[in-house]
C-alpha cells in the first residue's frame, strides 16, 4: 500500500537493443518510448482501470505523490480520487462524472486506492481498498466487491447521465485487501497477498502516535462468483495460507505462460521480509491449483508494483516481462555498475525477466524511464494488439516494423532517488503523462545472459 515523480514532456527516446549488464548479446526485441499530454488528464496512482472500444475507465486512486510520513499528512482525504474518468487515448479527449452522485459506500469504496480489480469482458470487479471513510470516520480497508459494467458506466460518463444502475455492491470482509491483486485462472478469480490495514498510516508502529491494525493476508484466496437476482454471490470460496512466502503487498502479479502452454502468474517481488524492511527477492508461481516459490533467483529490480509489459514467444516458449521503472533496491549506475540502496529508491531502470523452462535470467535495457516514474502505474494494451493470452502480448504475431502495443498510465513522478525521510509532499506528484510503448522484434538475436 505505501509506495515509496520532474514534469515529463513530450518526448521520443531512440529505440536501443535490450542488451544485457556484461554481455553483448541482445534479446528478440527492441523498445521505444513516447510521451505525450492530454488535456485534462488526471495525474492519478494507484488506480483501478478497465478499457472498453478504445476508451480506459480509471476508477480511484490517489492524487498526490509519494505518501508522507506524519500521519496527519499521509493517504488524507484531499488526495483521494472522487471522480470517474473516461479517456479516449488516440482522440485524446476526458470525460468525468463526480462520484457524489452515487451511493455512500460505493462512494468511499470508489475513491479508496490499491483496491485489488480484474476486468472481465464488460465487468470490472473491484474488491478491498484503503482511504478516508467518512462513515468510519477513520481510515479503512473496504470490505466490498463492487462489480461495474464498463459499457454502461463509460457510455454514462461520456453523455453525463447517472451509472446508478451500472453499479452492484456486496459487503464480505473477506475481500477487506489492499495492495494485493486480483487474476483470473479458468474460471476461478485469485485474490494474491496484500494486507488490511485499518487505521492512519504511522511509520513509527502503533505503539507512537496514531493506532493501527495491519494484518497481512498471507493467502492466495480463491473464488468464483455467481448471480443471484442479479446480485453477486461469492461461491467455491478457498485458500491457500503461507505466512512466510505470501506475506508480501505491493508487488507484481505478472500473467505468465508455463510449460505444456500452461497460464498463471509470477508474484515478483514486493515487501517487506519479516527480518528487516527490505523487498522479497525471490518470487512465487501459480498454476495447476498451487503455487511454487523459486529462492534460485533473486531480483534486482522493480521490487514495488510497477507497469509491466508480459510478452510469449512461442516459437522458442520463452517468456519475457518487462519492468518499466517503479522502487528498487538495485539499480545500475551510467557505468553499468549495479548499486545497492537499502533506501530501496525510485529508478529509471527498465528491466526485462526472461524466463525459458526452468532457466530464469534478468537484464536491463540502455533505455531508460523518462523520469523517476513507473512505481504505481499501470500498462495498458492498445485495443487492437493480438494478445497469446489474457494480458500477455504475443510476440510471434510482432512484425519486423515497430508496433505501438501499449501505454504506460499514471504512477508516481519523483523528483529525486530518495525522497521518503524529506518528503514534505512537493518532491513528488502523480504522473499526468502518458507513454506509449513500441516494440520492434528482431529477426536475429541471441539470448541475453543472467546479470
Amino acid at each position: 500500500m505505501a509506495i515509496r515523480f520532474l514534469i515529463v514532456i513530450a518526448i521520443s527516446l531512440f529505440a536501443f537493443s535490450a542488451v544485457a549488464q556484461k554481455s553483448k548479446q541482445v534479446l528478440p526485441f527492441s523498445v521505444r518510448l513516447e510521451s505525450y499530454e492530454i488535456d485534462s488528464f488526471p495525474a492519478l496512482q494507484s488506480f483501478a482501470f478497465a478499457t472498453w472500444k478504445g476508451k480506459w475507465l480509471l476508477v480511484g486512486g490517489r492524487k498526490d505523490g509519494l505518501h508522507r510520513r506524519q500521519p496527519w499528512a499521509s493517504f488524507n482525504e484531499a488526495g483521494q480520487n472522487n471522480v470517474l474518468y473516461v479517456a479516449d487515448p488516440e482522440k485524446r479527449v476526458v470525460w468525468n462524472y463526480s462520484l457524489k452522485h452515487l451511493p455512500v459506500s460505493m462512494q468511499e469504496q470508489l475513491q479508496s486506492t490499491n483496491m485489488e480489480f480484474y476486468q472481465v469482458d464488460n465487468k470490472l470487479i473491484l474488491a478491498g481498498g484503503y482511504g478516508y471513510s467518512k462513515t468510519a470516520d477513520d481510515h479503512i480497508t473496504y470490505p466490498y466487491l463492487t462489480i461495474l459494467k464498463v459499457d454502461e458506466i463509460i457510455d454514462a460518463v461520456i453523455n453525463q447521465r447517472s451509472p446508478d444502475n451500472a453499479f452492484v455492491q456486496i459487503k464480505d470482509q473477506r475481500m477487506a485487501v489492499t495492495g494485493g491483486r486480483l487474476g483470473k485462472i479458468g474460471d476461478t478469480l485469485v485474490l494474491v497477498c496484500g494486507q488490511r490495514f485499518d487505521g492512519m498510516y504511522n511509520p513509527m508502529g502503533p505503539d507512537h502516535g496514531p493506532g493501527f491494525e495491519q494484518q497481512y493476508s498471507n493467502e492466495i484466496r480463491k473464488f468464483n462468483i455467481a448471480y443471484e437476482n442479479n446480485v453477486p454471490v461469492i461461491k467455491n470460496y478457498r485458500a491457500i495460507k503461507d505466512s512466510v512466502n505470501l506475506h508480501r503487498r505491493d508487488y507484481n502479479l505478472v500473467p505468465q505462460i508455463f510449460k505444456q502452454n500452461e497460464f498463471g502468474y509470477s508474484i515478483y517481488s514486493g515487501v517487506f521480509q519479516y527480518t528487516t524492511d527490505l523487498p522479497f527477492t525471490n518470487f512465487v508461481d501459480i498454476h495447476t491449483g498451487t503455487y511454487k516459490v523459486n529462492n534460485k533467483f533473486s531480483q534486482q529490480f522493480s521490487h514495488y508494483h510497477s507497469a509491466v509489459l508480459p510478452m510469449y514467444d512461442k516459437g522458442t516458449s520463452i517468456m519475457y516481462s518487462i519492468f518499466f521503472g517503479g522502487i528498487a533496491q538495485f539499480y545500475p549506475d551510467y557505468k553499468g555498475k549495479i548499486i545497492k540502496n537499502d533506501e530501496v529508491p525510485f529508478t529509471k531502470t527498465i528491466s526485462v525477466i526472461t524466463r525459458n523452462g526452468n532457466k530464469v535470467e534478468e537484464s536491463y535495457l540502455p533505455l531508460k524511464m523518462p523520469g523517476y516514474l513507473g512505481a504505481a502505474a499501470e500498462f495498458i494494451f492498445m485495443p487492437e494488439l493480438t494478445l497469446y493470452n489474457d494480458g500477455i502480448a504475443d510476440l510471434q504475431q510482432l512484425k519486423n516494423d515497430e508496433i505501438a502495443v501499449g501505454y504506460i498510465v499514471g504512477g508516481i513522478n519523483s523528483s529525486e532517488k530518495n525522497i521518503f525521510f524529506s518528503n514534505t509532499g512537493k518532491e513528488s506528484k502523480a504522473n499526468s503523462s502518458i507513454i506509449k510503448v513500441f516494440i520492434k522484434r528482431e529477426s536475429k538475436y541471441i539470448k541475453p545472459e543472467k546479470m
